[in-house]
Parts: C-alpha cells; sequence; structure tokens
C-alpha cells in the first residue's frame, strides 16, 4: 500500500496548519526574543510598538494567569523571560497584532535594555564552570579498572559531534481558536499533542479538559516538535484567553532556525583496551552533552547515549559517564535517534583509532566484537533474537565486500589525485521509550450504520506514513477494504494522555491499540454473523468484505452484517489500551530491560574524494536491514533511506555554528548545509534481511524510523580512510561534520 497522503501531497491539497481557513476576526501573532545569550533586563520599552495602529495587545510574563514555566522533565523553562535572559532567542514577549506585517513592524520599534553576562557556549567550558542541567548518570558492567590492567593494547582519544538542524519543511505553527465556557481549541504542528494541552492548561491556570489540542499532520517533524513545539502554542493560547479572539502563530524561517534548539553536540573522550587477538575487553567513555540553557529533553536524551555507547558489540567491562552541561545556547532538543547516534560516533572511532594504531583493518575488530544471543548490554538487559552477526556476514557476502575492497585498493594504487574509501557500519539500536510509563497508546475506532470506519489513534502523521500503518492494521484485522477506512486527525478529545509520536515506537504502540480494538470488534460481529448463519463462531472469518463460513464466503457482506449487528442493539465502537509488556529500568541501580527489542543492520559505504579540492562523492551505500517482517516494505525503505541522507549530512555537510556571543552564525540556508541531490549517494541498495519479525513489533514489523540514521556515520570513516590513503601522515580526527574545508586540511596536513 502506498502512503495514502501521497496523492494529496503531489497535488497540493493535504492542509498543514498555516492552510486552515481562518475566521474573519483572527489575529497574528509575533515573538520578541532576546538578543543577547545572557544577561539581565534592565529595561524593555513597549511604548512605541504598543502605539502602532493594529497592534491590540503584548503580552509578556506579566499576564500569564497560570504559572510561568513549560519545563517537562525538569521545571527549568520560563515561557517568557522575566529578569534574566540565558540565550539568543529566548523570548521575552508576545506581540498580538491584526497582520503579520504590522506585528514585524512593532517588534522593529522594541528597545530593550540588557547587562551583558558572561556566555558559556560550549560543553567543555560548562564542564569547566561547574554548570550542569541535572547530575551525571553513569552505567557500568564490569570492573573497567581490572580489565585495563589485562588488556594487551590501550587507546585513547577525543571526539566531537556538532549539532544538526531539524529543518523540517514546515516551520513551527498554530492556530488557537477560544470556544464556549472558557475552553480553547489548539491546532498544532506537534508531535506531543498531550504536552501542548498540560502545558498550556498549567500556564493558562485551567484544567486539561478546557484545552483540545488537534494535530492534522506536520510537514516533518525529526524530534524537532516533540517538546519544542509547545512554547508557540502556549503563547497563542495566552493571548487568546485574555482576548477571546483567534490567534494564528506560524514562525517564519529565520525566527525558526533562531529560536529552536538542534541536536545536541557532544564533546567526548574515550579508552579502549583490546586483548591480542583485538577482542575488546575494556570501554570507558565520557560524553558531554551541550544542553543549552534549559533541559528540555536533554536527561532522556543524555540516557539514550549510554543505552547505544557499546553500538553492536560486546564489551564485557564497560563504564559510560554522561554530563548534561549548562551553556547559553537556544535548549536542544530530540533529534531523530535522540542521543543514540552521539554514542555510537564515539565507540566507531574507538575502534578506528585502535585499528589505525595496530595497523590494521577496522572491520577485523568489528567483525570480531559483534553482539551475540544471551550477551549482556551495559545496561543489564540480555540481548535476544540478535541480528548483529547475521546483517554484517549477509552484507559482506551479498555486496561481495572483498571484492569492493580490492576495486578501492586498486583504485587508489592507479590514481594520484582521486582516492576511494570503504567502511562497514553495523548499527543495534533499541526500540522503546526509555523511560517505561510512556510506553503506551490508545485507539478508538467507530463502525458507522453504512459500514464506514473511523479511526482515531494518538500516532501524529509527519510524513513517516504512519496513518497508512494504522489502516492497513485496521483493513486485516476487519476484513473490509481501505475504501471504508477513514484516518481522523490526532485529537486530544477523542484519545487522551497519548505519548508523543516518537523513539520510533508510534507504529508500534498505536498500531497494537488498534489492532486490539478492531479484535474487540470482529469478535463482537462474530457473533451477530453465527447467529444470523446458524453456524458457529469458530467458523466464521471477515475479509474482501464478506463473511466467509469455513473459507467460503457467504452472501453476507460487512454491510449486511453491520446492519444486523445494529438492529440486534451491538455496540460499533471501542475504545482500546496497549502498555508495552516486560520492559523496566531501575534508575537507581541503571539495570534493567528497557528495550521491547532491537533493530540490528549493516551498511557497506564507499567514497571517492577529490584530493585538490577536498570535495567527495558517496558512491555507494548498501544496506543489509533488520525490518522483521515487514508489513510496508515501500515505506520501510524510503524511512531507510531518508534516515540515511540525514545521517551522512550530519556526518559530513551540516555544520550549526555560534559565535563567542552565543549567536547563531549559521542562520540561513546560504550558511547552513544540508544534502541535496547532489550530495545524496549516487547508489542505495537495501535488502531485507529474512527474519521471523518480533512479537512486540507490530504485526511483527519492526520499527524503522530512527535506526537507518546511524548507517550515514559509515560515511564520515569511509571519507577518513580516503584521506588517509591519499596522506600517509595523515593523524586521525573524530570531528564530525567532516566538511570538505576539514577534508582539504587533512588531505595536506603534515606530521
Amino acid at each position: 500500500m502506498k502512503n495514502i497522503d501521497s496523492f494529496k501531497h503531489l497535488r497540493g491539497e493535504s492542509v498543514f496548519v498555516d492552510d486552515i481557513i481562518t475566521r474573519q476576526d483572527t489575529l497574528y501573532g509575533l515573538c520578541f526574543d532576546s538578543p543577547v545569550a545572557h544577561g539581565i533586563i534592565k529595561n524593555v520599552d513597549y511604548l512605541q510598538a504598543e502605539m502602532l495602529d493594529g497592534v491590540v495587545k503584548i503580552f509578556t510574563y506579566k499576564d500569564i494567569l497560570g504559572e510561568n514555566q513549560i519545563g517537562g522533565i525538569i521545571p527549568d523553562e520560563p515561557l517568557w523571560a522575566e529578569n534574566e535572559v540565558h540565550f539568543c532567542g529566548q523570548p521575552i514577549a508576545f506581540i498580538v497584532a491584526k497582520s503579520e506585517a504590522i506585528a514585524k513592524k512593532a517588534r522593529a520599534l522594541i528597545t530593550i535594555n540588557i547587562e551583558k553576562l558572561p556566555v558559556i557556549s560550549t560543553a567543555k567550558e560548562a564542564k569547566e564552570k561547574g554548570s550542569f542541567i541535572n547530575a551525571p548518570r553513569t552505567f557500568n558492567l564490569g570492573n573497567t579498572t581490572t580489565a585495563f590492567k589485562n588488556c594487551a593494547h590501550i587507546f585513547e582519544g577525543e571526539t566531537f559531534t556538532n549539532g544538526q538542524e531539524h529543518l523540517y519543511l514546515e516551520t513551527q505553527g498554530c492556530y488557537v481558536v477560544p470556544q464556549e465556557n472558557g475552553s480553547i481549541k489548539i491546532t498544532s504542528s506537534t508531535q506531543g499533542p498531550t504536552q501542548v494541552q498540560k502545558t498550556a492548561a498549567k500556564v493558562l491556570g485551567i484544567p486539561m479538559h478546557k484545552i483540545e489540542v488537534d494535530v492534522i499532520r506536520l510537514g516533518g517533524g525529526f524530534g524537532g516538535k516533540e517538546d519544542q513545539a509547545t512554547p508557540w502554542a502556549v503563547m497563542a493560547a495566552v493571548a487568546v484567553q485574555h482576548l477571546k479572539k483567534p490567534v494564528k502563530f506560524i514562525l517564519n524561517r529565520h525566527d525558526d532556525l533562531r529560536m529552536t534548539g538542534k541536536r545536541h553536540p557532544y564533546s567526548s573522550s574515550y579508552k579502549i583496551g583490546l586483548t591480542k587477538d583485538f577482542k575488546i575487553k575494556a570501554f570507558e567513555a565520557e560524553f558531554l552533552q551541550n544542553s543549552g540553557a534549559a533541559a528540555d529533553l536533554s536527561p532522556a536524551i543524555a540516557e539514550r547515549t549510554l543505552f547505544h555507547a557499546t553500538n553492536s558489540y560486546f564489551i564485557p567491562h564497560v563504564k559510560t559517564t554522561v554530563f548534561s552541561c549548562k551553556t547559553n545556547l537556544p535548549p536542544n532538543t530530540a533529534f531523530r535517534g535522540f542521543g543514540g547516534p552521539q554514542g555510537m560516533f564515539v565507540i566507531e572511532s574507538a575502534i578506528a583509532k585502535a585499528a589505525n594504531e595496530l595497523g590494521v583493518a577496522k572491520q577485523i575488530i568489528q567483525e570480531n566484537n559483534l553482539i551475540s544471543e544471551n550477551d549482556e548490554f551495559s545496561y543489564g538487559q540480555i540481548a535476544t533474537e540478535v541480528q548483529a552477526k547475521k546483517s554484517w556476514f549477509k552484507a559482506k557476502e551479498k555486496f561481495e565486500f572483498e571484492k569492493l575492497a580490492k576495486e578501492v585498493a586498486t583504485f587508489n594504487t592507479e590514481n594520484q589525485l582521486y582516492k576511494k574509501g570503504i567502511s562497514l557500519m553495523p548499527i543495534a539500536f533499541g526500540i522503546s521509550f526509555t523511560n517505561t510509563p510512556m510506553n503506551h497508546a490508545r485507539a478508538l475506532i467507530h463502525i458507522y450504520q453504512d459500514g464506514s470506519v473511523g479511526v482515531s489513534t494518538g500516532a501524529v502523521e509527519m510524513g513517516q506514513s504512519v496513518n497508512t500503518k494504522m489502516l492497513q492494521v485496521a483493513q486485516d484485522v476487519l476484513g473490509i477494504s481501505t475504501d471504508f477506512i477513514k484516518l481522523e486527525t490526532t485529537n486530544t478529545t477523542r484519545v487522551a494522555n497519548t505519548s508523543p509520536s516518537a523513539a520510533s515506537s508510534t507504529a508500534d504502540l498505536n498500531g497494537k491499540a488498534v489492532e486490539m480494538a478492531c479484535n474487540s470488534l470482529i469478535k463482537r460481529l462474530k457473533k451477530v454473523a453465527a447467529k444470523f448463519l446458524s453456524v458457529d463462531e469458530n467458523k466464521i472469518t471477515m475479509k474482501e468484505n464478506f463473511v466467509f463460513v469455513d473459507a467460503k464466503k457467504s452472501d453476507i457482506d460487512w454491510k449486511k452484517l453491520i446492519t444486523q449487528a445494529m438492529l440486534e442493539r451491538v455496540a460499533l465502537s471501542e475504545n482500546a489500551h496497549y502498555a508495552t509488556p516486560i520492559i523496566h529500568f531501575d534508575k537507581s541501580k541503571e539495570k534493567g530491560h528497557p528495550f521491547a527489542y532491537h533493530v540490528y543492520g549493516t551498511a557497506i559505504t564507499t567514497v571517492t574524494v577529490d584530493c585538490l579540492r577536498g570535495n567527495y562523492e558517496i558512491d555507494s551505500v548498501k544496506i543489509v536491514h533488520d525490518f522483521g517482517k515487514s508489513m510496508n516494505i515501500g515505506i520501510d525503505i524510503g524511512q531507510v533511506e531518508g534516515a540515511l541522507a540525514q545521517g551522512i549530512g550530519w556526518m559530513t555537510l551540516e555544520e550549526i555554528a555560534y559565535n563567542s556571543d552565543g549567536k547563531l552564525v549559521s542562520n540561513a540556508l546560504s550558511t547552513y548545509k544540508v544534502p541535496d541531490i547532489f550530495s545524496s549517494p549516487k547508489t542505495i541498495e537495501t535488502i531485507p534481511l529474512e527474519t521471523d519479525g518480533h512479537e512486540l513489533a507490530v504485526k511483527k514489523s519492526k520499527a524503522v524510523g530512527e535506526p537507518p540514521l546511524m548507517y550515514g556515520i559509515g560515511a564520515f570513516f569511509a571519507i577518513q580512510a580516503a584521506v588517509k590513503a591519499f596522506n600517509s601522515n595523515y593523524g586521525l580526527k573524530f570531528n564530525a561534520p567532516f566538511t570538505p574545508e576539514k577534508v582539504l586540511m587533512g588531505l595536506y596536513e603534515n606530521p
């Protein structure tokens, strides 16, 4: 089945927040934000702006009737700054005017006097000054101190991975409309409708049932709308509460770039110990996460970094520690992979360092240490249904790795100004929210009198085709064609207390709930059919829009069955709740079983570097991926390819840059480069790994949103290999992204 939105997208008929038909009395919002990264607000003069014709009101923290607080995990972030600002772009006021153009003119008329304070922009500086979001966390397995004493080879080093801009096509936005009795409806571009509802209720000082949040679809999210869609909706809601008129607030691209958080930059150090036969015996890592000025989701992201610090490898002695460092940058936030990619890059760098120093191919160390059945992860979960080695050897065999490696070596011998590089990148990515209580979902199914079906879930459609998969589940269980089924918008009034669409768990959680609800309905309908046909209900099945008896089609079609059910007063609505079983994690011990399952895979990446210019091309990425039993291989391969491109961008091109004053200088698409069609791999080949799937995955079809992004890490090491082939004096550096400028410097580096 194709993405059910693709036809509307192609024709420009799909509705996003900015496409909603507005009421005639709609007003428009715009945020006034801090031009300084850290300082004390001495004075703000709003007079000239307020006098501008068309300005209705300028809201500040003084207008909040509830609590001036939007922090989720840690309550450390005000909606609007009060006396002090902590990052460039921090919201201070909210201008409401009769048009967006008037609001922009008003913003330019506001003057502010801020007494500047010292700015911390890097995680290392924050650690030196003792500036942290919360206490550090450490995962331990075995005893690294003792283990290092028994290692034949020990290597240490540092790594850096920069942030990454989400650059969703649709910027942050909302449309908020007053309702009867002090209620408010928020249509928001958010991955977390319940988070918007909960936070709006807290700030407005009203109960959650007076806030209805509706999400039609998102024009991309990638984690950037999990938590950070909330403040914009709440600002508009505060205005609506006071003015009793609708307010629309859509951030322009420059405001969005300046005011929102990114993927977390990490400065990390490692120590790796190996035996004589290249078994990794001990591994230690310290991760310095640049969290920005407030917690946002940083503690949870830091946790997942620890969960994925050993990637696909079994290491018997591990100690990993993460510090969430408080700086004067916009609070960094969720981004596809959620801290996992930053952790994986460090272990891959440590292996590359060891291989280079020992004079062996990196893949030899990788292959020697792949995780096996019943091995233990550093957080206590025992690995089961492991596909690491199977995907690794399948990739080497299917794509003829040895032949590819020889071709690379031959090319490098025969060419002076162009060099090729090749790498293998295995992945093991845990699926579940690491915060166990978030692993739940609900579905509400209505069968109407004419046989049509409405499906409501907590899943937010943001281009990943989750609604298509929900439709497939309902179609399969009910045994009817898709023409009968409609996916409703995601709405907190129909489906309450939802977890955000994140952690690659949306299809699993919501799909399982849909499956449960549909199974309950089918059980009732089978009784109706059995009674009507005077047969045993165990002989009844539903498929092809008909009732089948002993696998033979009866003359009772779906519509007739529903009509009969109505006559018998059978309930044709069902609400189902699904909570992932078996998972648990004790944070006091840092041990447990946090993941329902893991997704595995291996990518082989080849690149060609222009040794005069430092430019490079990704020749091919060949992947064997663990889809489980894919329920929609076309959509799933699309997810692999999109995630791969995003991962390659993070590793090669996308360089976030702040100056020493904490101002974003990569603040436009002229200064911040994302992969285009010319920088994407010339060839991407993805082969599903043959497995039995996993029972905790919906229809045994494993999650696919985040894991493939980590294949992009392979591009970094392939480029590095090509640079080393040209310049034997190049000392390996693990500073991502590996931009053409850095490549050129490496090509001509002297010892």
